[in-house]
């Protein structure tokens, strides 16, 4: 299986970032760590393991991504607009230096967001704001209103990174039309803690028309073991 490890300093975020590639060929799938994680996490884990026939098929390519999330979401001495203007930073990151990169090498066009924990959290994200550039979400035991990160604080750009708010708030017109085009999976355990932003913005995707997967397994379900076996069921769509 190949695998590469890049490292460049980031003009966006002004430090060292790094990722790793995995496969040679097939539709990209950017990786996000789960809370505070690394680049090789997602290796670690055994996840690449468990993907190891697409990958050697040439069917996806997994560029697994480096968190600024110690320096945003969970930077707690920060104002919230402060730790909203370093999450900005990430997004000129993966949309202005990592896509490029990858487009280099790649041309399948056809990308998806993927992650586990808070790194469903950033999968959705990414993939609500800019549907024009991703085609599918994986995101499992992902945690979506995003003002707990925030300590109460609220404003319009708080609005505009909180998936369960301005979902809910979308008026017609080109956003939402391509979103309508996303494929969305969702997958989370019954009785994670986080399930409660699973269904409000399942709730919040079918008031718009936008259609969406959501997949409900039993218990607990928020670990690797669980992860591992959501991504080898749902990595070619709904089921």
């Amino acid at each position: 299986m190949h695998r590469a490890y890049h490292r460049w300093d980031s003009p966006a975020l002004n430090r060292p970032m790094e990722l790793l590639v995995f496969g040679h060929a097939g539709a990209p799938v950017i990786v996000f760590p789960t809370s505070q994680g690394r680049y090789y996490e997602y290796e670690d884990r055994g996840m690449v393991a468990a993907l190891s026939h697409h990958l050697d098929q040439g069917w996806i390519q997994l560029i697994c991504l480096d968190s600024v999330d110690a320096e945003s979401w969970y930077c707690d001495w920060a104002h919230p607009r402060g730790r909203l203007h370093r999450h900005d930073q990430y997004e000129q990151y993966v949309l202005g230096e990592v896509l490029p990169f990858v487009r280099s090498q790649n041309d399948n066009h056809f990308t998806m967001t993927h992650g586990c924990s808070f790194g469903a959290s950033h999968a959705m994200l990414f993939g609500l704001r800019y549907p024009q550039v991703f085609n599918r979400v994986l995101a499992f035991s992902g945690f979506y209103d995003m003002r707990r990160f925030l300590d109460g604080y609220h404003d319009e750009e708080v609005y505009y990174h909180n998936p369960v708010e301005f979902i809910e708030g979308l008026q017609e017109g080109q956003l939402l039309q391509d979103l309508r085009r996303l494929d969305i999976i969702m997958a989370t355990g019954r009785d994670d803690g986080a399930a409660w932003t699973n269904r409000l913005l399942d709730d919040a995707l079918w008031s718009k028309q936008i259609g969406h997967a959501m997949r409900w397994w039993d218990g607990w379900s928020h670990d690797w073991p669980y992860w591992s076996k959501m991504i080898q069921q749902y990595i070619n769509g709904h089921d």
